[in-house]
């Protein structure tokens, strides 16, 4: 699959539809399901499609939260320079840039299950390539930056194809139990891909890691090739069978004439341009911690730790929040308030600690921002919205890394982690004077355009 944020990304789509069903209804989403008459925590297992997609993503999640720690590594190994790790956030936003516009026009016009297919086989080649190169001895560092590319490319076709695919799966009355159990599932993904990618980098190095990713996208590939449901959306829409620069400019007009849309999305992409300091963990463990590889692993999984006790927490009470609005100020100040502590630590406990903080305030403010924008986006429009918010969701923290990358190589380390995480506490300042329409908005608001 693809990236820590791009998976949490998938499971808040599914959260955030759900609150659009608790509103007004999913009139797309399979016959209820009357077998289903006791509650239980599993429920959503019992329908085959859902168990198939979860146990592949689960399996497909885990390796390639291995070859994100792994790659970071392998470049830091490689050439020893925060500018080159920078880079890698780089080489994975410009193709989600070039590309995700597309991507959610082509999710809403052609056959999903399909598309998935394709682009889960491009990623798997990737990963094959690079294990490839690697186990022959590779000392250059630009095979990886392409890789790391075409991978994301890939991407941005793959997330609104998956996000349109997900309430196709199950009957309406189970759905809630299905998109905890996605959440949860993704989140200890991201715990466990870490800690397996410290160990094995530690004993064998990145070509075993790479390898293992290649690997689980065979779980996502078979699964999907298996799926009874169909993969066009079960409603005729207009976008069906049309791939146009009308249809996707479509798309942008709704996103640039909805406010909550256009506040939400500019300030997660300025919060976590700031912020991102993931490219410089290797660097942390390494030089300012101490705990090399495996500790590498630790901390790379200590923001999921974080991001599975928020979405537990936001799974329980999120409903509750009638104006999410300033609850994602807050979450995004502790953010950047956490990222802050993090660059001023030398303590590998506290460090963690932070870190499972980042990784829980950007969780809930995650969550909110995409149910929102879920409630005022009309179902036609959702893979184009999708495909558009990739662009400020992932652009952010990737465009972020580079920007640490050459601040770091300035001015030091630790000095670049500390400005990112004040520019994030500008950024909600500002927000929270400027950013009006979503500081009123209520969850109970309608979408005005279905």
């Amino acid at each position: 699959m693809f990236g820590s944020r791009a998976a949490l990304y998938l499971s808040v789509q599914g959260w955030a539809i759900l609150a659009r069903v608790s509103v007004k209804g999913l009139s797309s989403t399979p016959s209820i399901d009357n077998s289903d008459t006791r509650p239980s925590s599993f429920a959503a297992l019992r329908h085959r499609d859902f168990r198939l997609l979860w146990a592949g993503q689960f399996i497909s999640l885990t390796g390639s939260q291995m070859q994100l720690v792994a790659i970071n590594w392998h470049v830091y190994l490689l050439t020893k320079s925060s500018v080159a790790l920078g880079l890698v956030g780089l080489v994975r936003v410009v193709p989600i840039v070039l590309c995700s516009l597309m991507g959610g026009v082509v999710a809403d016009a052609f056959d999903r299950k399909r598309l998935m297919v394709i682009t889960q086989s491009t990623m798997l080649v990737s990963a094959c390539v690079l294990a490839t190169i690697t186990a022959a001895g590779l000392h250059a560092v630009w095979p990886i930056y392409l890789l790391t590319a075409i991978a994301s490319a890939a991407t941005a076709f793959d997330n609104p194809a998956r996000q349109a695919l997900l309430p196709q799966l199950v009957p309406a009355r189970v759905f809630p139990n299905a998109v905890s159990l996605g959440l949860i599932a993704f989140q200890i993904a991201m715990v466990t891909g870490p800690l397996l990618a410290g160990l094995v980098l530690a004993k064998w190095g990145p070509a075993i890691v790479y390898g293992v990713n290649a690997a689980s996208f065979l779980a996502v590939i078979g699964a999907v090739l298996m799926l009874r449901a169909r993969g066009r959306a079960s409603d005729e829409t207009q976008a069906q069978g049309r791939v146009s620069f009308a249809a996707l400019t479509e798309g942008l007009k709704f996103v640039w004439r909805t406010p909550v849309v256009v506040q939400s999305m500019t300030l997660d992409f300025v919060a976590t341009f700031f912020a991102s300091a993931t490219a410089l963990l290797p660097i942390y463990a390494d030089r300012i911690l101490g705990v090399g590889a495996r500790g590498l692993g630790v901390l790379a999984a200590s923001p999921a730790v974080g991001a599975v006790i928020a979405g537990l927490a936001m799974a329980r009470f999120g409903s509750r929040l009638e104006k999410p609005g300033a609850t994602v100020l807050i979450s995004i100040a502790a953010y950047g308030a956490a990222t802050v502590l993090f660059g001023w630590s030398h303590l590998f406990w506290f460090s963690c600690l932070m870190l499972a903080c980042v990784g829980a305030g950007d969780t809930v403010s995650t969550v909110l921002r995409q149910t929102m924008r879920q409630l005022v986006t009309p179902d036609r429009l959702r893979g184009r919205m999708t495909s558009v918010n990739m662009i400020f969701f992932m652009g952010g923290p990737q465009l972020g890394e580079l920007e640490a990358g050459l601040l770091a190589a300035a001015v030091g380390v630790q000095l670049s982690v500390i400005v990112g995480g004040v520019g994030c506490l500008l950024a909600v300042v500002l927000a929270a004077c400027k950013a009006r329409a979503l500081l009123r908005y209520k969850l109970t608001d309608t979408a005005a355009h279905d």
